[in-house]
């Protein structure tokens, strides 16, 4: 804004190294993923080598009702112990939302991170989702998700010590003795038990050369208790469900402790054949293969299915209930407002690969009885092609869903209700129509929740969200060949057209699978390139001055530069203004028009700069705002703190703006006179203003900055009122002011002085520019953002605030970012905090390099000043 204001970074550009380096990760974990997934489903597959689809049916078939109701409770255990990790973790962060809101967003957020576990669909965006509207900062949801995350893996270990020590007679499948997994046990308990030791109330552990703050003692055992109920629930919603005297519960404990940490440290979703592979070679030698490949199936869809649907239904009814008297029943209806997106997101995900497996799987003889006398073959054959092709078609609705499109709703609406009735035609399938109707309904209930306008063509899926896509491909096919193992490949299949020939069926819908994400993701790479971003026209630059002046946010003045791309909203009444440095495009704060517009603006803006092969960056932007660009994939990084003066309530009295009121009568005796030129009459001061900006300039031995600051230009400078101190008669300090019709908000842009001033020139011009601005009726004055100020000092702060708390503090080298504040703090203003929003990684720090760049006019300006 003004040029009290400076870029909130001093490093250097990053090196080409780095940026190839960042480009090489975000291609290489998917394909580790989809590697990973592979060689788990090809171990897999040898090792169920003797089982058929018929034994895996007859294992089905023979698990008791009694066990199925043991998992299902099992399962709620499971989810109960769960909420304490969230209420630990806002204990931890100091902060209490409602408890019903809590326990709702908790089961959500785990109901769709076990199910879908990656990318913008992972517990960690539901809790920032939820929480921030709460009071919750950005970095405290960080470590919030760091706390549950952390306690998880510790407890996790720990069960696996405790189920090694007490069962390592059971553990005949490994090659070692029991006494040397009782010590393995007992080292890994006594490390955990040493660690909770050394953590006690205020103490703090020294790490790599930074304190970390750890959780009291009480915190540490309580969390480690809801791990133990946790991990052990849900491990005995698998093992009641494998025969009688199988394994231990202790020893399986153990095993599935490992099981999961393996699952999650693939990063393949749910650690789907991950996990299969690890229970099934760990059991291999004391159950069948296919009874232990049942009961996986069955805990598939009771601990991960089941709690999905549940938690869908449960927002679906809240969201169909509008108004309740209950505090808390109020707080669980906007929890379930904010979380309907994702979850249905991930439901219509979990029922598109629903759709596709079943495609790739025999109907049975009952249901193809029954369709054969009444369903002609054409339309069962049509069915069951179509419905797999459809479910394709819903993996990539579920991602526009997610972000809220109303594209993808209205896509889904007519999906889901036709797959309803291709489920009855190919197969009878009463359990997949159900399931459907379940979405369908949920989409009616929160239908206003789908209202970002933004083409769902145009999407740019991310590598993470393809690596899914391609993990259920790699798995229908692995089903496909599981189940028709026995039947000898010929061509003739593709041609066989019989109701009870089911695997010319099969084979013909996973050819549509395939065939339709190949044309999916042959869109995505081969659609042209985004056009390059221009500068804006004459016409565009009037049609963006006309929607900052009818709104109350005067930053948005510095469209007037003319040196910033525009992205118009649909109806053409809000923008964005950006730049583009590398592969970094820099919106300049938050979208600027009806607040409406923004949601779709920030998801184009996001989305036509990952078409391009860049990251999107949101600069400066308001904490209100940063829900916007959470749903849009982003997380937010703390910037600083701008200064706000309140104008009803300012005055010169007391004995803390003494200092003020000394530099104003100082100023009248030096005879300095205070005068606002109007836009009109600025042209005929023009020559002496440029006096003195080159005059300062050379001084301080600056160049002209850009993007978030204005430049002089006579153009610029002459479309906005100018502030001037004289002093007999020649004007010795200026400002440029930035206004809008509304009269909320004032400010100044450049500001500039003579080197032979009176010293305090520039306290006076404030201070006169404050009170002319409270008699004009203002309601604010703001002197603009204090880089790297309000970052967090705690111990426990994220690596983010400590390294630019260090340079706030020890930085005055490279720039008075502390003198900065402290100026500011003269007029005792209302600090509000700054953000940048950028996807995470080292993509904070990338983007705010070639912000720096952008801000400076190019890496000269980043080497001078």
């Amino acid at each position: 804004m003004s040029e009290l204001t400076s870029p909130a970074d001093v490093s250097a550009p990053p090196s080409a190294a780095l940026a190839a380096l960042a480009a090489l990760r975000r291609l290489a974990l998917p394909a580790i993923v989809v590697l990973v997934l592979a060689l788990a489903w090809f171990a897999f597959s040898r090792l169920m080598g003797e089982v058929s689809y018929a034994d895996l049916k007859a294992a089905l078939d023979a698990v008791p009702a009694t066990a199925i109701a043991a998992a299902l409770v099992c399962t709620i255990l499971s989810f109960a112990a769960l909420t304490v990790y969230d209420l630990g973790a806002l204990e931890f962060v100091g902060r209490k939302p409602p408890r019903v809101a809590v326990a709702l967003t908790s089961f959500c957020a785990y109901a769709v991170g076990n199910t879908a576990g990656f990318g913008p669909l992972t517990a960690g965006a539901i809790r920032y989702r939820f929480y921030t509207p709460h009071g919750v900062e950005p970095d405290e949801v960080a470590r919030i998700i760091a706390f549950v995350s952390l306690a998880f893996g510790l407890g996790l270990a720990g069960m696996a010590g405790l189920g090694l020590i007490a069962a390592a007679r059971d553990f005949a499948m490994l090659p070692l003795p029991p006494q040397a997994l009782q010590l393995l046990g007992g080292l890994i308990v006594a490390l955990l038990a040493g660690l909770c030791f050394v953590v006690g109330q205020g103490r703090a552990l020294r790490l790599f050369g930074h304190e970390l703050r750890l959780p009291s003692r009480r915190l540490i055992l309580r969390q480690f208790l809801a791990t133990a109920v946790d991990v052990s629930a849900s491990a005995a919603a698998l093992w009641v469900l494998l025969p009688a005297d199988s394994i231990s519960l202790p020893a399986f404990i153990a095993v599935y402790a490992v099981a999961i940490g393996l699952g999650v440290l693939s990063h393949v979703p749910a650690g789907l054949g991950v996990f299969e592979t690890v229970i099934v070679a760990a059991l291999s030698s004391q159950v069948a293969p296919e009874k232990v490949l049942g009961a996986l199936v069955l805990y598939r869809v009771i601990y991960h299915l089941v709690p999905l649907a549940l938690a869908v239904l449960l927002i679906t009814g809240l969201e169909a209930r509008r108004a309740a008297a209950s505090p808390l029943v109020s707080a669980a209806l906007r929890a379930g407002k904010r979380l309907a997106p994702p979850l249905i997101g991930a439901f219509t995900l979990v029922l598109g690969a629903l759709l596709i497996f079943s495609g790739v799987t025999p109907v049975g003889d009952e249901p193809l009885e029954l369709l054969g006398a009444a369903v002609p073959l054409p339309l069962v054959e049509g069915a069951h092609f179509l419905a797999s092709v459809l479910g394709v078609v819903l993996l990539i609705v579920a991602r526009g869903l997610v972000y809220r499109l109303d594209g993808a709703w209205w896509l889904a609406i007519f999906i889901v209700p036709l797959s309803m009735v291709l489920a009855l035609v190919k197969a009878l399938a009463l359990g997949e129509v159900l399931l459907l109707a379940a979405l369908f309904a949920a989409l009616l209930a929160s239908r206003k929740s789908f209202s970002r306008q933004a083409s769902l063509l145009h999407q740019a899926l991310t590598p993470g969200w393809l690596a899914a896509v391609a993990t259920l491909m790699i798995t229908a096919v692995a089903l496909l060949l599981f189940v028709y193992k026995d039947v000898a490949y010929t061509n003739e299949l593709w041609w066989q057209f019989e109701f009870y020939s089911e695997a010319p069926r099969s084979l013909r819908a996973l050819l549509g699978v395939l065939l339709t994400a190949s044309v999916g993701a042959g869109w995505i790479l081969l659609r042209p390139a985004a056009r390059a971003s221009a500068l804006p026209t004459a016409e565009e630059l009037a049609q963006a001055r006309r929607i900052v002046a009818a709104q109350p946010r005067v930053d948005a003045g510095l469209v007037a530069m003319g040196d910033k791309s525009l992205l118009f909203s649909e109806d053409g009444r809000a923008f964005i203004m950006y730049g583009r440095q590398g592969r970094s495009w820099v919106a300049l704060s938050d979208p600027v028009g009806p607040r409406e517009c923004w949601s779709g603006l920030v998801w184009r803006f996001v989305e036509m700069a990952r078409q391009a092969g860049g990251r999107a960056a949101f600069y400066q932007v308001a904490p209100d705002s940063l829900a916007l660009y959470a749903d849009a994939g982003l997380m937010a990084f703390k910037l600083g703190e701008e200064a706000r003066v309140s104008l009803p309530g300012f005055d010169l009295k007391g004995a803390k703006r003494a200092n003020l009121r000394q530099a104003l009568n100082k100023a009248e005796r030096e005879g300095l006179v205070f005068e606002v030129v109007g836009t009109a009459e600025v042209g005929g001061i023009l020559p002496e203003l440029q006096a003195v900006s080159d005059a300062w300039m050379g001084h301080h031995q600056v160049r002209e900055k850009r993007f978030s600051l204005g430049a002089f230009e006579p153009d610029y400078v002459c479309s906005q009122p100018v502030a001037v101190l004289k002093q007999a008669g020649h004007i010795v300090a200026f400002a440029t002011l930035l206004t809008t019709e509304l009269k909320e908000e004032a400010s100044i842009d450049l500001m500039r002085f003579l080197p032979g001033a009176p010293n305090g020139v520039m306290d006076v011009l404030l201070l006169r520019l404050i009170l002319h601005f409270q008699g004009e009726g203002y309601a604010w004055f703001t002197l603009g953002m204090a880089p790297l100020s309000g970052l967090s000092g705690s111990e426990a702060a994220p690596v983010w605030h400590r390294v630019g708390r260090a340079v706030f503090e020890h930085g005055e080298r490279f720039y008075n970012f502390s003198g900065l504040r402290a100026f500011k703090a003269k007029f005792q203003p209302e600090w509000q905090p700054r953000y940048l929003a950028v996807s995470g990684g080292i993509n904070p720090m990338l983007a705010l390099a070639d912000i720096t760049v952008l801000i400076s006019g190019g890496l000269k300006g980043v080497i001078g000043k």
